[in-house]
């Protein structure tokens, strides 16, 4: 297999030295007045970034923060949450960045099975998170923003924890959807950031004169490990938007001066569908990581905007398992690239190997230590489930090429994934099963005109009772993330199910599909539903 160019020579750093405090202190001492980060019209240095971290570190020892405290940061898209998290890091506290739409059960579930004993909350959230703090009983206290802030001003001398912290200690706890179970917290050492944002700046030629723009939500590892740590490895800098707007992105991307953005879902399609300009060429953006990606997007990017489009294939539990790079072979457009550092094996349903060029489920394990998570917190048999035979099964389905390269297929699990959001069917039922008017019901993906899924759930009425599907989506509006409340609904008397009582979920995706322009649709009543 050709090796893959390098672009750029990168400072490199042995596997034993990829923590956060070792790596923030070498960049402030080589590079410490290159600006790093930019967000509401402030810049931070390297060394600014080394600086206020520290602080942050002096600030949660003061708040009762030690060695292996889980600290929960439910935080959109400021600086302070990427100062918290490796503020924590370096104290060698675990950071638990959720998802900022969590409320209600959910809420409750991700700070209790999180083990957090602190929680950082923004102040418009209280309304949701004081009712879910009083039912975890070992979070100590909640902190605002404001008191977050005030941590900056705080001593900025190396904490002396961040000597003893080791690449191998846990660092994160990032949530990923369940498939038939609840949401699983992905524990990831050190070092796993680190080999994303490695192979990111190797293998994507980033350079230190990139400026790596991100509107996506910076809990989740696209945002945290595929640009601001990608970055941190280019020692470019980081343009940090508060979020995705159609209309507001090509002006963001202008005025950042960005030269690479991370499109993640529905996103490249909704860029594209905006109204051609004259403008389009308008920018300094020469690269574009499309997840999913397509030879359309490729191709279409590259005529109409002058950008060449990347991508990848990655999980939170893992690392970037292929990188399509900008000088990959056109004829691999639409792949998600080729496999880097990375064993992979693509396995039938026995956990077999099949031939080259066949679909079966992506399996992998990496050829270095560090680049995958430590297991899932408190879920052993779900974590012995995903590592048999001494392969990570995905539960992706894809095919691999004579030449390396990875052809995403399907999925073999039953996640949903709508606007970039793993959702869990599961969690989706559980509250739609807590309404009155509802026996049973099942969740399944549908396609939507912007790609990736849509939420559609079939439901058994309770006996004696009519289902008001506006007030089923009421009831998911409160009770729910608003990504996870379904579009789509449609009523059966009973649920296909095997002779073990297991529901077939596959009857019913397909039966959704066929007929999905019969189905009751939310947005088709006028009924829309967004972020709190």
């Amino acid at each position: 297999m050709p090796a893959a160019p390098v672009h750029e020579p990168i400072h490199d750093y042995a596997p034993a030295d990829r923590t956060v405090g070792t790596i923030l202190a070498d960049k402030a001492a080589r590079i410490g007045d290159r600006t790093f980060l930019t967000a509401g019209g402030e810049r931070w240095s390297y060394g600014d970034v080394h600086r206020v971290t520290n602080a942050y570190a002096e600030g949660f020892r003061r708040a009762g923060v030690a060695r292996g405290d889980h600290v929960a940061l439910l935080l959109g898209n400021r600086p302070e949450l990427l100062w918290a998290i490796w503020g924590l890091g370096k104290l060698g506290a675990v950071a638990v960045p959720l998802n900022t739409a969590a409320r209600g059960d959910l809420l409750v579930y991700l700070l209790d099975q999180s083990d957090s004993i602190l929680l950082v909350a923004e102040d418009d959230a209280r309304e949701r998170v004081d009712p879910a703090v009083a039912a975890v009983p070992a979070i100590r206290s909640v902190l605002g923003p404001g008191e977050l802030t005030a941590f900056a001003e705080l001593p900025a001398d190396d904490p002396p924890e961040m000597a003893q912290v080791a690449a191998s200690d846990p660092h994160l706890i990032m949530y990923t959807s369940g498939t038939t179970g609840p949401s699983k917290g992905v524990v990831c050492p050190h070092s796993q950031g680190h080999a994303v944002g490695r192979s990111m700046a190797v293998y994507s030629g980033y350079r230190p004169d990139d400026v790596l723009y991100t509107c996506l939500p910076v809990f989740h590892a696209n945002a945290l490990w595929f640009t601001i740590y990608a970055a941190l490895w280019a020692e470019a800098s980081v343009a940090l938007s508060p979020g995705f707007s159609a209309r507001r992105f090509w002006e963001e991307i202008r005025a950042s001066g960005a030269t690479v953005f991370n499109a993640l879902g529905a996103m490249a399609n909704i860029i594209w569908q905006q109204p051609a300009s004259e403008h389009d060429r308008d920018h300094r953006v020469r690269i574009a990581m499309v997840v999913p990606n397509s030879r359309e997007l490729r191709d279409g990017f590259g005529e109409r905007y002058g950008i060449t489009v990347t991508s990848v294939f990655a999980m939170t539990e893992n690392c970037a398992v292929t990188v399509l790079g900008p000088d990959d072979p056109p004829d691999k457009a639409g792949s998600a690239g080729r496999l880097r550092d990375v064993d992979v094996q693509i396995a039938d349903d026995d956990g077999y190997p099949v031939p080259v060029g066949e679909v079966g489920e992506i399996c992998l394990r990496p050829q270095e230590r560090g680049a995958m998570m430590l297991g899932y917190h408190e879920m052993a048999e779900a974590t012995v489930a995903v590592t048999r035979d001494l392969w990570f099964h995905t539960g992706d389905r894809g095919r691999l090429d004579a030449d390396g390269f990875l052809w995403f297929s399907d999925r073999k699990k039953e996640a949903i994934r709508r606007r970039g959001e793993n959702i869990s069917a599961h969690e989706v039922e559980s509250v739609l099963c807590r309404h009155p008017a509802i026996h049973e019901a099942a969740a399944v993906p549908v396609p939507s005109e912007l790609g990736e899924d849509d939420v559609m759930a079939w439901l058994v009425p309770a006996p004696g009772t009519e289902i008001d599907y506006a007030e089923v989506i009421a009831f998911c509006r409160e009770h729910m993330a608003y990504y996870m409340v379904p579009r789509y609904l449609g009523r059966l008397d009973a649920l296909p199910k095997t002779p073990s009582e297991k529901i077939e979920k596959y009857k019913l995706a397909v039966a959704a599909r066929e007929q999905l322009a019969e189905l009751w649709d939310r947005e088709a009543a006028g009924i829309r539903v967004g972020r709190p």
